[in-house]
């Protein structure tokens, strides 16, 4: 951690309100985008996809539940893996308690794999998750949204993600895809996001961003590495400060 200069209070405010300013401008900024996006052309959906949760056979229209908005997490797990991925599970934790307040506003939050919904389920109950969890492994949903790629397109390095601006190097990988149900029952898709564009999506990560430390991920072997699913995190020791310690 750099040194930090230690002010008057009066001159934290005078650098606080500078920072201020660069806030606002970030936010009016973001504002701007966020109309964008909604602005934004959509596309028809025009397969049937049908999913398999605990209670059978769901297709995409009936996951709005009524909504006219459904959100996707496309939550990493392989039919082959025995739990799903630790930096996905790090956003469920995020996102699982605020589904109420979303269905408040008109909009339908579900997470999707291709693992088999038995899998699903019993990950689900390891983690105390709620949300509704369906598994894509019968259908093409992962493949038509680009964030599971077959062993030959990993082979060929036709494993496009972030819309062809990157390959990516494993079977899974993560993104968010947004959908909008008309009066008629027409689905279409408005918006889908991928690697970095997640990241607003991280409560965590932007408490962190407050701090001194910040995510202080810089000499990990990569960003991530330190984070763990919620049951597997070794309690660190408390560090002493006292003058009896």
């Amino acid at each position: 951690m750099q040194p930090h200069n230690v002010v008057s209070r009066e001159a934290w405010i005078a650098a606080r309100k500078a920072h201020l300013v660069h806030e606002k401008e970030l936010t009016q900024a973001r504002e701007r985008l966020s109309e964008e996006r909604r602005a934004l052309p959509w596309v028809k959906v025009d397969k049937d996809y049908a999913f398999d949760g605990p209670g059978g056979k769901v297709t995409l229209a009936e996951l709005f539940r009524g909504r006219r908005q459904l959100v996707v997490q496309h939550f990493m797990f392989a039919p082959d893996w025995n739990e799903g991925c630790k930096h996905c599970s790090f956003w469920a934790d995020g996102f699982e308690r605020m589904i109420p307040h979303l269905a408040a506003r008109d909009t339908t939050l579900v997470a999707i794999s291709r693992a088999p919904a038995e899998k699903l389920a019993a990950f689900k109950a390891r983690m105390g998750w709620a949300f509704d969890w369906l598994s894509s492994g019968n259908n093409d949903f992962n493949y038509d949204y680009e964030v599971s790629f077959t062993p030959e397109a990993l082979k060929s390095g036709d494993n496009r993600y972030n819309f062809g601006t990157t390959r990516f190097g494993m079977e899974e990988a993560p993104g968010i895809s947004v959908f909008y149900r008309d009066e008629a029952g027409t689905i279409f898709h408005t918006y889908s996001c991928f690697a970095r564009g997640l990241d607003m999506m991280n409560a965590a990560y932007h408490y962190l961003d407050l701090t001194p430390l910040g995510r202080h991920e810089e000499e990990l072997p990569y960003p991530m590495d330190w984070v763990r699913l919620r049951d597997q995190y070794t309690p660190a020791p408390v560090q002493a400060s006292c003058c009896h310690s």
